[in-house]
This record gives structure tokens, sequence and C-alpha cells, in this order.
């Protein structure tokens, strides 16, 4: 049991890291992703997309952050 507890800790750490709302985004767009392709469209085009974005928006929030916290 502790060494299921560790591996589940390392796939969190690795996939979740410190940026929650990025691992979010990137299972929410797999999720769509996989809705157009069972509903017909070819979505090969959504996550090319999603990730700039997500990008984006996640160094926005580092910058802002840093902005209230000057070192």
């Amino acid at each position: 049991m502790r060494a299921l507890r560790s591996f589940l800790i390392i796939i969190y750490d690795l996939l979740v890291g410190d940026d929650w709302t990025t691992a979010v985004g990137i299972a929410g767009g797999l999720a769509l992703t996989a809705a157009l392709v069972a509903s017909g469209v070819a979505a090969w085009w959504l996550m090319p997309v999603v990730l700039p974005v997500l990008l984006t928006v996640s160094l926005y929030r580092v910058i802002r952050r840093s902005d209230r916290h000057p070192s």
C-alpha cells in the first residue's frame, strides 16, 4: 500500500506540478477533443490552440504574482 501511495504522489507531481489550473485545462482540452471526435468532427486543431492559450494564461499569472511580491 505504501508503494502505491508513493507512486500516486509521483504521478500527481508529474502531471499537476506547481500549476494545477494548467493540468485541468489540458484535461479539459483532451475531453473536448474526445467529445468532438465522437460527434464526427475532425478535432486535430483543438489542442494546438488550447496549449498556447494555457501557456499564456500561466505566464500571465506568474508575472502578475511576481509584480505583487518583488524580490
